[in-house]
């Protein structure tokens, strides 16, 4: 291996390394671009989690994505950051690197590069609690999951003295990391906050709750599936030629996701529907990020298609446990993250199967269920207690867009069949 060579390929697994080596120009602007681009899956977490929920919340949850991002940036790059990056004694959390004002610029196209995925890991949880939290609640979860729990299992991660990391954990691009943390905190989110409104009946059986528009639905999971380029191709840390590679195993678990869940469907003998189709995409991406760049083309679509049903298969497992997560996001993001860690560990290029390196593996998975979901439940349970999370039923029935936020998303409806956040107070408290 070229002295080039040698140390990017200490980056591909271990991301914190960055802050201790000089990026070139070209390798500096190659980051700025792929921060841009999961930048941009911003818009594809707010249109496919807008369109999957009703018109009267559609504003709401919109609103939820375009803050988490800008609380969560100010959050990480005040606290996040140095929990997660900064020099480590003891191999659990970061002592430096603070709100930083004074760095070189191998460290500002990091933290610029991980304020991104920090959002992303905080945005998770909007669209598993859609259309009965209030505003204020769900911006309290973001401020923890980017202060906190993000970057402490990202400093063990991903932190080359982080005590995983020196185990020899892998996970590239954050199948755990980022997808399986955002999507226990949702999981926690959701039991707390509770079913909507008419969700299930009696008997405990679902009812169909459909979204308002399923184009959007279609168009956010095409523009997550772009930003995911950046996503993984960016966490290369350099203009390389290992981009190709990781890039068209992200394209090929996508695919193969969608494929997955759709025989999963015929299968089971039901409906091929968009909403599955496009989570399947998802979840084959979230799979692949573990291990795009540590495994061959074949691997990737194998990982990929096992995600797509597994994402199918678990949302009709959460159904049946009377929990609803309105986008899915807990299969596709948990579920789906946590088997493509695994993968990364059996289908190591060149080690296949190897049990010291799928063992460790497990570890990383099972410590990230462990630290996410229970400190997102505590985190939760506190805000509901002290702030509320969970919106009053009126707010809910007629929409959260009027009472969170005094607007419509929607306002050539009828506005006589609406009202107004003066109705959504109590009799006795109104002129």
């Amino acid at each position: 291996m070229s002295q080039r060579r040698l140390p990017w390929f200490s980056l591909l697994l271990f991301p914190g390394l960055a802050r201790a080596d000089s990026l070139s120009a070209v390798d500096t602007v190659w980051i700025a671009v792929a921060a841009a681009l999961v930048f941009f899956m911003q818009a594809g977490f707010a249109l496919l989690e807008s369109g999957l929920s009703r018109a009267k919340n559609a504003l709401n949850v919109v609103m939820k994505n375009y803050m988490d991002l800008c609380v969560g940036t100010l959050v990480f790059w005040g606290v996040g950051f140095g929990l997660m990056f900064g020099t480590s004694s003891t191999g659990w959390f970061g002592e430096d690197q603070f709100m930083l004002s004074q760095a070189d610029g191998s460290t500002w196209a990091m933290l610029l590069f991980q304020i991104m995925f920090a959002a992303t890991a905080a945005t998770i949880a909007s669209g598993a609690m859609a259309e009965r939290t209030r505003y204020v609640g769900y911006l309290c979860g973001a401020v923890v999951i980017t202060g906190l729990i993000y970057p402490l299992y990202g400093h063990w991660a991903w932190n080359s003295d982080g005590w995983l990391a020196k185990l020899g954990f892998i996970d590239f691009a954050g199948s755990t990391v980022v997808h399986s943390i955002g999507g226990w905190c949702a999981l926690a989110g959701v039991l707390v906050v509770g079913p909507r409104l008419g969700r299930f009946d009696s008997h405990g059986q679902p009812r169909a709750i459909p979204g308002h528009n399923l184009s959007y639905v279609a168009l956010g999971g095409f523009v997550l599936w772009f930003g995911w380029f950046g996503f993984n191709g960016g966490s290369t840390l350099a203009a390389s030629v290992d981009i190709a590679k990781v890039n068209l195993n992200t394209q090929l678990a996508a695919a193969a996701g969608a494929v997955g869940s759709v025989i999963y469907r015929m299968v089971s003998r039901r409906p091929i529907l968009l909403t599955e189709t496009v989570n399947g995409s998802l979840a084959g991406l979230v799979a692949v990020t573990a291990g795009c760049a540590v495994m061959t083309p074949g691997f990737a679509v194998l990982t990929g298609l096992v995600a797509g049903a597994l994402a199918a298969f678990g949302a009709r497992m959460l159904l049946a446990l009377r929990l609803d997560d309105v986008v899915g996001a807990v299969p596709v993001h948990a579920f789906a993250g946590a088997w493509g860690t695994l993968a990364a560990g059996l289908f190591y290029d060149g080690d296949l199967f190897n049990p010291e390196r799928i063992t460790v593996q497990l570890l990383g998975i099972v410590v990230a269920f462990g630290w996410a979901f229970f400190t997102a439940l505590v985190m939760y349970m506190l805000v509901s207690v002290l702030s509320g999370l969970r919106a009053p039923a009126l707010h809910e029935q007629r929409g959260l867009d009027l009472s969170e936020h005094a607007e419509s998303g929607y306002p050539e409806f009828p506005q006589n069949t609406l009202y107004n956040s003066e109705l959504s107070s109590p009799a006795e408290s109104r002129p």
